[in-house]
This record gives structure tokens, sequence and C-alpha cells, in this order.
């Protein structure tokens, strides 16, 4: 009896668990499964997209792994909770956020991308990939922007570091830092408005506030700071509410001779203190 108990016990250490199921990999999507490549405002200052997935077949589908390859980038965009799975229901849809890798400025910025995608059904997984549609073509102005931005830092690094806020009817002032770095020469041409913020002051342009701030290559000039003057660009409660992009400015710059534009957000602190003197400045919540 004993013997047999021994067997038996030795049978059970050494009975292996099966092996995990490895995705198996098809060339396309479902019949009436389409994927394209879209960016909300609030993706934008986090550098992250939206794969929306169409479901028109007649069957549910469930999505776990999605991630984005294109030559224009270091890396795949992954989905930003890795960890989640989606039942998408015969004619639903769904926008799954992926987080973007650094550009890779070697690439054109014209080229294809490639959405995969890992379907569940049951124990098993399939990897399925398909073209992806850009319809509003963000990435390759993504690309294009940040390898201007990558190409300027050879010649200045640009940042808001400062702001003042001031009392209703009053310019609030923003402060912008324009360092040298001593390897490249650029212009600074000037800050256009925002959807939310206006220049107290007009520029040459109706949205264009004029820096001209020129940077002389191998200078070793100090740091330039423009003082930015800032009134709300408009005082309706849910503009400050329903914020995404009013505080990302775009900077209009010349380098090597040619005219270009990068974004540039205030940083979330600063965003807070501004969201603030817009609602103070615009006398919310008083009665009128």
């Amino acid at each position: 009896m004993l013997a047999a108990t021994g067997v038996i016990a030795l049978a059970g250490c050494s009975a292996a668990l099966p092996p995990a199921p490895t995705p198996s990999t098809t060339s396309a999507l479902p019949a009436g499964v389409t994927v394209e490549l879209q960016q909300q405002r609030s993706d934008v200052s986090t550098r992250q997209a939206q794969v929306r997935v169409r479901n028109a077949s007649d069957e549910a589908i469930t999505l776990a792994g999605v991630r984005v390859e294109d030559p224009r980038f270091e890396g795949a965009a992954t989905r930003v909770i890795a960890d989640r799975v989606t039942t998408l229901p015969a004619g639903g849809s769904v926008d799954v956020r992926v987080q973007l890798a650094p550009v890779d400025c070697d690439a054109p910025d014209e080229a294809d991308a490639v959405v995969v995608l890992e379907l569940v059904d049951g124990d098993e997984t399939t990897e399925v990939e398909a073209a992806a549609a850009d319809p509003l073509g963000f990435v390759a102005r993504l690309h294009a922007r940040e390898c201007l931005e990558e190409r300027l830092t050879d010649a200045a690094s640009l940042a808001f570091t400062g702001f003042t806020p001031s009392p209703p009817g009053l310019p609030a002032s923003l402060e912008l830092t324009i360092t040298p770095t001593g390897s490249g020469a650029a212009t600074v041409v000037g800050v256009e408005s925002t959807n939310l913020l206006d220049f107290a002051a007009p520029g040459d342009e109706d949205d264009l506030y004029p820096v001209d701030v020129e940077v002389d290559d191998g200078g070793d000039a100090a740091p330039v700071v423009i003082a930015l003057p800032l009134v709300p660009f408009r005082c309706d409660p849910h503009a400050v509410q329903e914020d995404k992009r009013g505080t990302v400015f775009d900077v209009h710059i010349e380098l090597d001779g040619e005219p270009g534009e990068i974004e540039l957000f205030v940083g979330e602190e600063l965003r807070g203190r501004m969201l603030t003197w817009v609602a103070q400045w615009c006398r919310f919540g008083e009665q009128g």
C-alpha cells in the first residue's frame, strides 16, 4: 500500500502544466472589421493616439493586444492599458488609446502604418494585421513637426518658464525662454494664440504675436526671456471646463531658411494656474 501511494505521489509531481497558447498570425482582418488611426485633442500633449476599430460583421469580436507598427517611429505604438480586453458587438466601434514611440527622423514623413490586433476566441488568440488608414494625416504632420523640433534643439531650446496672473481687464504675462545651445542657427518668429488665450497686443497677423529672436550658430548668448501678454479669448465657463488645447501654443520658426511650426505645451503645473486665472479673470461664479 505504501509503495503504491509513493508511485501515485511521484506521478503527480512529475505531471507538467499545459503550455500557454501561442498566438497564431493571419494576414487579414475578419470580413467587416476595419481600422483607422485618429488623434484627439486630449491626446496631443501626452503623445498618444487612437486606433478606431469598427465591427460591421454579424458577430462580436474580442480584442486584447493592439499595436501600431510604423517606420516613422522608433518602435511600435502599444495599448496604453496593456491588459485590457474589449468585447466589440456586431455593428459596434471602439477607440483604443495607444502610446506613440519617439519619432525616427531618418524615415520620410509619408509612410504606411500597420495595425496588429490580438483577437481572443475562448482559449485561443490570433494576431491579425491590416493597413491603417489615417484620414486626417496626423501622423505625417506629427513626424514632420517633431523632427523639426529635434533639429531646432541644435540651435536653441524653448520652454514656458513662468506665468504671472492679472486682475480682470488687464493682461497676464506668460514667460517664454529661448536658450541658445550653440550648435545651430534659427529664428523664433512668433507665437500663435490658441482657442482659449489671445494676445493683448496686436501682432503682424491676427493671431501671431511677433517674437523675432535670432539665434546664431556657435554663439554663447544668454537665454532670452519674452513676456507674452495674454487675455482670455473667450469667457464662457465650458471653454475652460472642456479645455484640451488651450495651453498648447504653435510657435513659428525659421530653420535653414525654411519656415516651420512646432507645438509648445506650458506643462501641467502652469496649465492649472492659467485655467484658474481665466476663471477668475472672467468672474466665473459671480452673481450678475
